[in-house]
């Protein structure tokens, strides 16, 4: 692969987790308002504090996208996929909501470590964003998973 041909296929997953970020962002916010109950308040809180880390990540990767000679996506160029992190049809359905959660993380998580491969000797700006972030993201899945096992066990809320 050339440098040129490396470059793209870099900005081409950063774009990509830009794109993760900005979906978990929309979602976080409507699932944090759509949960109603006693035992949603606080999954609907850790939704609505992890916000403002998600849309730092979308603007740390736009940022790097542009940085490296690559066009930041508007709206228009945005695929949305995350079905796992739509607002469940039952408004008290934490677990749903909290599963949907680990599997936006992992999916941050993945697209993280694409980027960090393909950087990896060739762009320590961009792999030092990406380790960055998917220490985040993982940080983010840990406390979801926690709130999982609680939920399990019948012992949130």
């Amino acid at each position: 692969m050339t440098d040129g041909e490396r470059n793209k296929a870099i900005i081409q997953a950063l774009a990509k987790a830009y794109n993760i970020e900005l979906e978990t962002v929309m979602n976080s916010i409507a699932v944090s308002v759509n949960l109603d109950g006693v035992r949603a308040k606080h999954i609907k809180d850790e939704l609505a504090a992890d916000v403002p880390t998600e849309l730092g990540h979308a603007q740390l990767l736009a940022n790097q996208i542009k940085t490296i000679g690559g066009v930041v996506p508007s709206s228009l160029d945005l695929v949305m996929e995350q079905r796992s992190m739509q607002s469940p049809e039952d408004s008290t359905d934490i677990e749903t909501v909290i599963k949907g959660v680990i599997a936006a993380e992992e999916s941050a998580i993945a697209q993280y470590k694409t980027i960090i491969d393909l950087t990896s000797g060739f762009d320590p700006a961009t792999e030092d964003l990406a380790i960055t972030a998917v220490g985040d993201e993982e940080e983010h899945r840990r406390e979801f998973k926690g709130f999982l096992k609680e939920v399990e066990a019948g012992r949130l809320g």
